[in-house]
């Protein structure tokens, strides 16, 4: 009997742990470092790779949603492709169909909530409607920042494919090395591009497929240099010594500038929220004093102008303060 118990124990055990393996290498293949990898390649490929149209649409059945007939609703949208290169240049693991998921999501539970409040229908309209744009918001926030970290890394890439021509390498094997040492987000986009030089597209194709993923005006620029130069001929290497210093002394200028601006920055903020925060605390406090403003006619024009001038003050200010180097 103790050898029947001992023994039906140990396979009891031997099951638990395969079952437990079983559902880490299940999780591993679809949500491990290697999948996310992959799906960042192709994603990177989808969004601004040369693949032909056949190719692109598998592709973004893969990326916009996993459900067949939602794929075929989001595929019927146009410009959604854009939204994909989009949602690719901000570096997010979201799909289309996430981001349209959690809009609709935080819309809808903004209006659930604020039905169960004493607010009009038309501010609790209105602020689900600007709470279901923070997913849109955060994405922007996101691409954004990137495209600061890679502008912010292109002086030195820029450098390290001058020191490899000097050294006596080609211009692709450049590319490999940085997308080598240089660290996220620039160096995966030149990995990206030096795999694609190794598929078999044309380097001035890969190069354009770079400048499409990558809406850098400085990178842009350093496209444009190596193109002409492929034409025309030059001395590469001090072409990009050049555009790497001018790249370097206008981010410089452009800190400064930020610099001597933030205090105008600061100001549009508070002005701007300002307002809103003070007749949130007013309607807690003391909301018959402000039903006045939706209750009366004249209230509501009073509100409609004061948000007038308020989007026309915001706008000048940032005109102000936006200084484009």
């Amino acid at each position: 009997m103790n050898e029947i118990f001992y023994a039906f124990a140990i396979l009891l055990f031997a099951a638990v742990v395969l079952c437990i393996e079983g559902v880490y290498q299940w999780w591993n293949n679809y949500h491990g470092p290697e999948a996310k990898r992959v799906d960042a390649r192709i994603r990177a490929l989808s969004a601004g790779g040369h693949v032909g149209t056949e190719q692109l649409s598998i592709l973004k059945k893969r990326l916009l949603s996993e459900s067949p007939q939602f794929q075929r609703w989001l595929m019927s949208l146009p410009r959604v492709s854009t939204i994909d290169r989009w949602l690719e240049q901000s570096g997010s693991a979201w799909s289309v169909a996430q981001l349209l998921g959690y809009t609709i999501l935080i819309g809808v539970g903004v209006l659930a909530v604020g039905a169960l409040l004493p607010f009009p229908f038309g501010i609790v309209t209105a602020c689900s409607l600007l709470m279901s744009a923070l997913p849109v918001l955060h994405i922007a926030s996101q691409r954004r920042k990137r495209l600061k970290k890679l502008e912010a890394q292109l002086p030195d890439a820029v450098d390290m494919i001058a020191r490899a021509l000097r050294a006596g390498h080609s211009f692709a094997s450049a590319l490999g090395m940085v997308g080598q040492e240089i660290k996220e987000p620039m160096g995966p986009e030149f990995r990206t591009t030096f795999e694609e030089i190794n598929y078999g597209v044309s380097l001035d194709e890969a190069l354009t497929n770079l400048a499409k993923r990558v809406p850098v005006n400085d990178l842009r620029y350093f496209v444009i240099a190596v193109l002409i130069q492929r034409e025309s001929g030059g001395n590469l290497a001090e072409i990009l010594d050049t555009i790497g210093n001018l790249v370097r002394e206008r981010l410089k200028l452009y800190d400064k500038i930020r610099v001597l601006s933030a205090e105008g920055r600061l100001s549009a903020w508070i002005l701007g929220l300002l307002p809103f925060g003070t007749a949130g605390m007013i309607l807690i406090v003391n909301p018959d004093f402000m039903k006045v403003l939706w209750t009366d006619p004249m209230g509501l024009k009073m509100i409609g102008l004061a948000m007038l001038n308020m989007v026309m003050g915001l706008i000048w200010m940032r005109k102000i303060i936006r200084i484009r180097v």
